[in-house]
Formats: structure tokens, C-alpha cells, sequence
């Protein structure tokens, strides 16, 4: 941000949009350009309202049974993995060759 302006100015937004290799109109660098603003004025509050009995979180609900414990179970036998194959060749998938024989 320009130091004596506060706001993101244009020319800003378009050494941004290079640096991330965007392809920008002129129209889209003056909305983004209010876009951006509201954004980093966000930023800029959160220490505002963060208060010091409030820790900082990153979700904003507890994470619980997010993971499932690892078992190990039965996989499928050679005839059961090859029941549903459209084409089998002793005991393989049988697929179409792609490229020709190679010497």
C-alpha cells in the first residue's frame, strides 16, 4: 500500500496481478483495487478485537473424528479383482496395446 495514500492504488494491483501472472483489465484493476482495500483494512482490525482471554484458533469449532483409525481388512483375491475386468489373461487384466511392438 502507498504510504501517504492508504489505499491500494492501481498501479499496485497491477504489479500484483504480474507478480501472480493474472491477466487484468482496466475495469478489473479498480474493482480489485476496492476489493483489496476492504480486505486489508480487515487485516488490519484484527488486533482490534482480538482480546487477551480469547486464544487464537484455527477452526472455528473443535476438530473431532476427523480421522478414522487405521485397520487393516481383507483385500480382494486374484479371481475376485479380475470378476468384474472386462478382459482377463492369465490371472491380468487384458488391456488394448497402445503402441506398437517395440524390439
Amino acid at each position: 500500500m502507498s504510504p501517504d495514500s492508504g489505499a491500494i492504488s492501481r498501479d499496485e494491483v497491477a504489479h500484483l496481478a504480474r507478480l501472480a501472472r493474472l491477466a487484468v483489465t482496466d475495469a478489473e484493476l479498480d474493482v480489485f483495487a476496492g476489493q483489496l482495500d476492504v480486505i486489508l483494512g480487515a487485516v488490519a482490525r484484527v488486533g482490534e478485537v482480538a482480546a487477551e482471554d480469547i486464544p487464537p484458533t484455527s477452526h472455528a469449532v473443535p476438530l473431532q473424528n476427523v480421522f478414522r483409525p487405521d485397520v487393516r481388512r481383507p483385500g480382494l483375491s486374484q479371481e475376485q479383482a479380475l470378476a468384474g475386468a472386462p478382459a482377463a489373461e492369465d490371472g491380468r487384466f487384458r488391456v488394448p496395446r497402445i503402441l506398437g511392438e517395440e524390439q
